[in-house]
């Protein structure tokens, strides 16, 4: 929090916190960085996990590229925060697909990174993905991204217990 507030101190661009979702209470640590003065944050960094070659007994490099079941642990805790917290909400993590970006900004979330996408099909799968989005956007009769913005949040459903933990069961109950 306190490199946050001494970054803030010293520069005149908005400064984004990119999180991991490893915190005991992810709220509490967010107001904290918004108090520090955080402008936005980035939910959630995918971190570097190596393997082991237990035949070499050598630590080795291992990058597993992120997949859109991914995005749901984003879109959960996006949905959570809209609402409740000042900075910008920017998912990094899952986002391979225009449904994925509408599921990202229903959320709350008004940025959707989407790297692994982009390493996996080439720089050309951003037409594909504007043009998958923009294609729900219109044939569902929403103007603009803009106008889907927060719909699906914890604040916007009509049953917010939906996001909890308390729906825990009912989910498992639709396991198929």
């Amino acid at each position: 929090f306190n490199l946050v507030k001494s970054i803030k101190q010293k520069v005149n661009i908005p400064v984004a916190v990119k999180l991991s979702p490893y915190f005991t209470s992810t709220p509490n640590t967010l107001k904290n960085f918004e108090k520090a003065g955080a402008d936005a944050f980035v939910i959630f960094n995918r971190f570097y996990q190596p393997d082991l070659d237990i035949e070499n007994l050598e630590v080795t490099p291992n990058i597993i590229l992120s997949s859109s079941e991914e995005l749901r642990l984003r879109i959960r805790w996006a949905a959570i925060l809209y609402g409740k917290i000042k900075p910008d909400i920017a998912i990094t993590g899952g986002v391979h697909s225009g449904a994925d970006v509408i599921k990202s900004i229903m959320s709350g979330a008004k940025v959707s990174m989407m790297t692994s996408s982009l390493i996996k099909n080439g720089i050309e799968h951003i037409e594909k993905v504007l043009s998958e989005t923009s294609d729900w956007l219109s044939s569902h009769e929403y103007e603009s991204i803009k106008s889907i913005h927060g719909i699906m949040s914890q604040k916007n459903v009509s049953s917010p217990s939906a996001y909890e933990r308390a729906n825990y069961m009912k989910a498992l109950g639709s396991y198929k």
